[in-house]
């Protein structure tokens, strides 16, 4: 049940409130020359709000970071806090209430934290530095305005993925992942940046600073769009996965459920990231081949299939790969795609591969791919439960799947995740069936 972040998004707003009286009773008298560098500052701000980035249904970013974090730099008081949380109250007029102020609560928050850290860790006003070179200031101030990056940056991250977890009942640990993959490097590269963006202010002035905020907006419209083809290309995998299901009733949502599976294990065996990416790409393509028209009468038939109707079958993951191999952004996945049949010891199809020739994502495909035939319902048999998969894997260990991976497998922290609980007290009533494949119907003997 979704749970309601009403009490979170007040809990914040006084925090915030809290943190920037704190603020202002550390330096209540402001700075000469403070209100005008934080105005400009402002102003670059909003330029780089008007260019955000859509990182997710739930996120989006901007470099807006940097005139922000710099305007703490050189004035970390409550003008600084003044400004930057007036510049968010513009841009959030338009959302929900709730969502509104949670953003405008969090980002104050992340500010005057990070002012008051800036200041604990020994941080001085850049405003003070007036004159000093790059070199002495990073000497002086150069630790304490890296650390204050990487704190604003964790503050804001677990403030806003906790909000998404409570408003969208996920996991915060995957909220991080998905908001993060797309900019967190480029962002986290960023910290001198601010830190010389801020300097070049204080001492060459206002229009040197804007200067040099050109280039940066430069930048990250380049990133802008990477992250929108990466985005087409996911939404063009959802067109593809829903083109092959609507072909077949009997498997809607069968691409979905070996991408789920096939995820779970890639991330259980301990793979890095991008390629528990790619399998889980691969997994929601693995059948697009059967979107060919050639396929449609043999889908539609709740029959088992007949010798002539298998070899047609059996060309599906050739099919796919041609298909795949005509976007570029997806080329890479041929091989998995065209695999995703061949059995460990040679005898699957299209190309009778063996052992470790067969793709590392295809042989992960393979185990997702069975479990969710055998855990699916069909017309001709009922599901079979965990145990009953188990056994069936066990079995072909060494002749249909990868031995090692059958073992990381079955092993008990990974099987848990494949099979929870809820799950694994399904029965079947079906004993020594013949292990099946994710293609609806089998060969016949």
């Amino acid at each position: 049940m979704k749970r309601n972040p009403v009490a979170y998004v007040i809990s914040v707003m006084l925090a915030a409130l809290i943190a920037a009286g704190i603020l202002a009773s550390v330096e209540p008298i402001v700075p000469a020359g403070a209100p005008q560098a934080v105005f400009l500052l402002c102003a670059l701000a909003c330029v780089a709000e008007l260019m955000s980035v859509v990182l997710s249904s739930s996120l989006s970013g901007s470099v807006a970071f940097i005139p922000y974090l710099a305007a703490v730099l050189i004035s970390p008081n409550w003008v600084a806090l003044a400004g930057v949380t007036a510049v968010r109250l513009l841009f959030e007029r338009r959302r929900e209430a709730a969502k509104a102020w949670f953003n405008v609560s969090a980002h104050a928050l992340t500010f005057a934290v990070t002012a008051l850290f800036y200041r604990a860790t020994g941080g001085k006003p850049l405003l003070g530095l007036h004159g000093v070179t790059l070199l002495e200031a990073t000497k002086q101030v150069g630790l304490q305005s890296l650390l204050a990056f990487y704190f604003s940056f964790a503050v804001n991250w677990l403030l806003v993925s906790r909000f998404i977890s409570m408003a969208s009942n996920q996991p915060m640990v995957r909220v991080v992942r998905e908001s993060q993959r797309s900019t967190v490097g480029v962002d986290f590269l960023a910290a001198p940046v601010v830190f010389i963006f801020a300097w070049v202010y204080v001492s060459f002035g206002a229009i040197a600073a804007a200067c040099v905020w050109v280039p940066i907006l430069g930048l990250r419209q380049i990133q802008k769009a990477n992250v929108a083809l990466e985005r087409t290309n996911q939404e063009l995998l959802e067109l593809m996965v829903k083109s092959i299901e609507a072909r077949d009733p009997y498997t809607s949502g069968h691409s979905r459920r070996v991408h789920h599976y096939s995820v779970a294990i890639a991330r259980a065996l301990g793979l890095p990231g991008k390629a528990i990416e790619r399998i889980g790409q691969a997994a929601l393509l693995h059948d697009v081949g059967k979107i060919h028209e050639k396929y449609a009468p043999i889908l539609r038939n709740p029959n088992r299939l007949t010798p002539d109707e298998w070899l047609v079958m059996k060309e599906h993951p050739v099919d796919g790969a041609v298909l795949i191999s005509t976007v570029s952004g997806l080329r890479d996945l041929m091989a998995p795609v065209r695999s995703h049949h061949e059995n460990w010891d040679g005898t699957g199809y299209p190309d009778g591969i063996a052992g470790e020739t067969i793709p590392l994502e295809s042989r992960v495909i393979m185990f997702a791919d069975t479990i969710d035939a055998m855990t699916s319902e069909r017309p001709y048999r009922p599901s079979l439960g965990s145990e009953q998969v188990r056994a069936e894997i066990v079995r072909a260990r060494g002749r249909q799947f990868d031995p090692e991976l059958t073992d990381r497998i079955l092993a008990a922290n990974v099987w848990s995740v494949l099979f929870p609980d809820k799950n694994a007290a399904k029965l079947a009533s079906a004993q020594g069936l013949r292990l099946e494949r994710a293609d609806r119907k089998t060969a016949p003997a």
